[in-house]
Formats: C-alpha cells, sequence, structure tokens
C-alpha cells in the first residue's frame, strides 16, 4: 500500500512539475514574443545628393530632411535605448528610391518614418502650411500629386524602368498594382500616422492636412508599416523659417519619438 501510494505521489509531483515548466516555458515565450515585436525603426531622410527635393526662399528639402532625421535618430538613442535604429541616409547623398526601402527589408524594420517637406504650387499663402502624413494605399485621382512630386525622384535613377516595372506618371492605375503588397501593414501604417497627428497637432499645436493614403513608391516597396511625413510647407516664408530652426527641428523630432513611443506601447500590447 505505502508502494503504491509513494508512486502515486512521485507520479502527481511529477505531473505538477511538467505543467509548471511548460507554464513557464509559455510565459517566456509570450513575454520574448512581446519584447521582439518591436525592435527596430527605420529613419529615411527624404531626397539628398542630386536630388534637393523642394526647395524655400533660402533652403533645400533634402537638407532639413537630414537635419529633422538626425534629431529623431539621436532621441531614440537616447530614450529608446533596446532598440536599433537604421538611417538610409546620414549624409548628403543621393540614395535611390528602391535601396531606401532595400535597406528597410534587410535591416528587417518594424517601422519605416521617411522625413520630407511640403510645397506648393499655389505659391506661399497662409492656406499651404502644416504637417501632412502619407501612407500607402488607395487614393483618389484629385490627391495624386503628392505622390507624383515625392515619386519624381526616380528620373534620376539609371534604370528606373526597369526598377520599378515600367511606371509612369501618366498611368495612375500604376499606383495601385502595388497596393497589395502594403495591404497587410495598412492599418498599423494609419495607426503611427493618426499618433503622429495627434502629437504634431495636441502637442506643438501645428496645423496638420491629416493622414492621406497615396502611391507613394518608397512606402509601397517597404515591406513593414510605413509613413511618409511631410513636416511643413518650405515654400511658405514662416514655415520655411520654422522647419529651418533648431526650435523647431527638435520640436518636430520630439513629436516623432513620442509618436513611436506610443505606437511601440500599442502593438506590444496586442
Amino acid at each position: 500500500m505505502f508502494r503504491r501510494l509513494t508512486k502515486a505521489r512521485v507520479f502527481i509531483l511529477l505531473f505538477i512539475a511538467i505543467l509548471t515548466t511548460l507554464a513557464d516555458t509559455a510565459a517566456l515565450g509570450q513575454q520574448q514574443k512581446t519584447a521582439f515585436k518591436f525592435k527596430t525603426v527605420i529613419i529615411d531622410a527624404g531626397h539628398g545628393g542630386k536630388d534637393p527635393g523642394a526647395h524655400g526662399a533660402y533652403s533645400l528639402e533634402k537638407n532639413v530632411a537630414l537635419a529633422i532625421a538626425k534629431k529623431v535618430h539621436a532621441l531614440l538613442m537616447q530614450d529608446l535605448p533596446d532598440i536599433n535604429v537604421v538611417m538610409t541616409r546620414s549624409t548628403d547623398r543621393f540614395v535611390e528610391l528602391k535601396r531606401r526601402s532595400e535597406i528597410a527589408n534587410e535591416n528587417q524594420g518594424n517601422l519605416f518614418v521617411s522625413i520630407h517637406c511640403n510645397s506648393s504650387p499655389q505659391g506661399t499663402g497662409a492656406e499651404n502650411r502644416g504637417v501632412m502624413l502619407l501612407v500607402y494605399g488607395f487614393h483618389r485621382k484629385e490627391e495624386q500629386m503628392e505622390a507624383l512630386r515625392e515619386n519624381a525622384s526616380i528620373y534620376i535613377e539609371k534604370d528606373y524602368q526597369k526598377n520599378y516595372d515600367g511606371y509612369s506618371e501618366n498611368n495612375p492605375t500604376a499606383f495601385i498594382v502595388l497596393n497589395a503588397f502594403m495591404e497587410k501593414y495598412r492599418k498599423q501604417s494609419i495607426l503611427f500616422g493618426t499618433l503622429l497627428n495627434k502629437e504634431f497637432v495636441e502637442d506643438d499645436g501645428r496645423r496638420s492636412r491629416g493622414v492621406k493614403e497615396q502611391g507613394v513608391l518608397v512606402l509601397a516597396h517597404s515591406a513593414m508599416p510605413a509613413v511618409l511625413i511631410e513636416t511643413g510647407y518650405i515654400n511658405n516664408t514662416k514655415e520655411e523659417k520654422y522647419l529651418n530652426s533648431e526650435e523647431g527641428q527638435q520640436a518636430i523630432a520630439i513629436s516623432i519619438v513620442k509618436a513611436i513611443k506610443a505606437y511601440r506601447k500599442q502593438i506590444n500590447a496586442q
């Protein structure tokens, strides 16, 4: 009787030990899964080198974008030392749109943040000001001009027809072809864009033109949630001054980093 009881007890203890080990392993696996949900951010300074981007009265988009990108990088390294931060360019050099996406994908980015300045052919009126957030997706015909302007960089590239499968600014349907690839990341991109918009409007008091879905190629080729930030209108006199000031650039960088923190928190909570 004593022998049978001992075996029973051993069996029960062994069974409990196995269950405990499985539970601990599952918990550890969940912790590791959560910890690695968000570990790499790609910071993309728009244009560069022979591609100046838009211009104001005295400044170029490529220089403003790089200055802000560097500030974002520094803040992320300071505030989120546990994540990897990769810049597509850290100097004034030309990087093809396709290569920017490749850098993001090679580094297995969890978020792609592309920094730009806006410009309006209507001039420098007060209505042409504020931030705008672009995510890749379907877009109305009247909203294509912004995408066309950002995609124009491909015509500087040597093999753009081969690299972009015959992309043409005269063929709006070419934008939609890439949408299937990005649909997986559309919701997360809109989420991050919304968080960015909140920071710019509520914390900085900036005017915003909102989150828009457009056919921007640098976003389409990035296999991760991606947002292009138009930080302001460089051909608006007041905004150009703000975009070139240390105070303005730092405020923009802080808003971007705060949005990244909020985004990471929400993603890790899922």
